[in-house]
């Protein structure tokens, strides 16, 4: 088996689109998951599973849906895969704030032209870097006053977005080496 790490796209903001991470857990047992833990109500789901990552997306979208009435978008990272996203983070030291910095998970790789299209814009004081299906996000102030969104990110690279603060990264990195 494999450790996964499911992370859901907006779910549980604002009171809207509501799962409670029990009947999350629940829709994944009956997947057929093995050791599944949740973390925290903005949809983070670590487990044990031998399924490619698309096909594992594909699987609880598709059963969200049907349990729940929500098209809510999935992402799959394996627990090396978020390691080495962790370790390529540009923006993080021992010195840095990582209440500055966050992670952008990208559905799939950016085509060239739309990571070029989406450096002709001026995001300052925010930074960030993209790699591969990674967005490295390093935010002056306060991550829901940048212009640095979910939104943006898919608008422009054209692929689907979800974005965890580095506490959050950290805690799943964690959770998914236990």
């Amino acid at each position: 088996m494999n450790r996964k790490i499911a992370i859901l796209r907006g779910i549980n903001v604002g009171g809207k689109r509501k799962i409670l991470m029990a009947d999350l857990k629940a829709l994944c047992e009956k997947l057929g998951w093995k050791q599944i833990k949740t973390y925290i109500q903005s949809g983070n789901v670590i487990f044990d599973s031998v399924e490619s990552n698309s096909e594992l997306e594909s699987t609880l979208e598709k059963a969200i849906v049907e349990k729940f009435g929500l098209d809510v978008p999935v992402i799959v990272r394996s627990s090396k895969e978020l390691q080495d996203s962790i370790d390529k983070n540009p923006f993080f030291s021992k010195d840095a704030d990582i209440n500055q910095l966050h992670l952008t998970f990208l559905k799939e790789k950016p085509a060239n032209e739309n990571i070029e299209k989406v450096f002709t814009y001026n995001y300052e004081p925010d930074k960030f870097k993209v790699d591969n299906k990674d967005v490295f996000l390093f935010c002056e102030g306060k991550y829901h006053q940048s212009k640095l969104t979910n939104n943006l990110f898919e608008k422009k690279l054209k692929v689907g977005a979800t974005t965890r603060n580095w506490k959050t990264v950290l805690k799943l990195r964690e959770i998914s080496q236990l």
